[in-house]
């Protein structure tokens, strides 16, 4: 392969209500918000609880049309997409279209923590979701 997975960037977490999502991993488990940031591209909130070096990322919808809308809409909370770091995003995107896979996004888009995205269609991955994840570089 061309690129590396570094690891497990994060689960994601569609939430009707974050913050009462988000005080139950406190109370239960100890573990609170380390960020929380708005990504307007995507209307959505998200809150990240770091658990060793994952995190949990909560999404909450801030506008009807937004995926997590719709994703709620027909599933309820629940796990909504794995995210896996890599070492070159568009690396990674040509391998998986060499393969025939479907994507969701052909280019990079910015996403939280200033890190860039994209995402592999779930028909491609037995059904789940999978975003893909370059950190920015220090």
């Amino acid at each position: 392969m061309d690129f590396k997975v570094l690891g497990l960037e994060h689960i994601a977490i569609a939430a009707k209500d974050s913050a009462e999502l988000a005080e139950r991993f406190e109370t239960l488990l100890g573990i609170s918000i380390e960020h929380s940031e708005e990504v307007p591209s995507q209307k959505v909130k998200t809150d990240f609880l770091r658990i060793g070096s994952s995190s949990v990322e909560l999404l909450e919808a801030t506008a009807e049309d937004s995926p997590i809308s719709k994703f709620l809409q027909k599933r309820g909370n629940g796990v909504h997409h794995l995210a896996v770091r890599v070492d070159s995003i568009k690396k990674a995107l040509a391998h998986f279209k060499a393969r025939g896979c479907q994507l969701v996004d052909e280019e990079p888009r910015p996403g939280a923590g200033g890190c860039l995205t994209a995402f592999v269609h779930p028909k491609s991955f037995g059904g789940l979701l999978i975003e893909l994840v370059e950190k920015p570089k220090d």
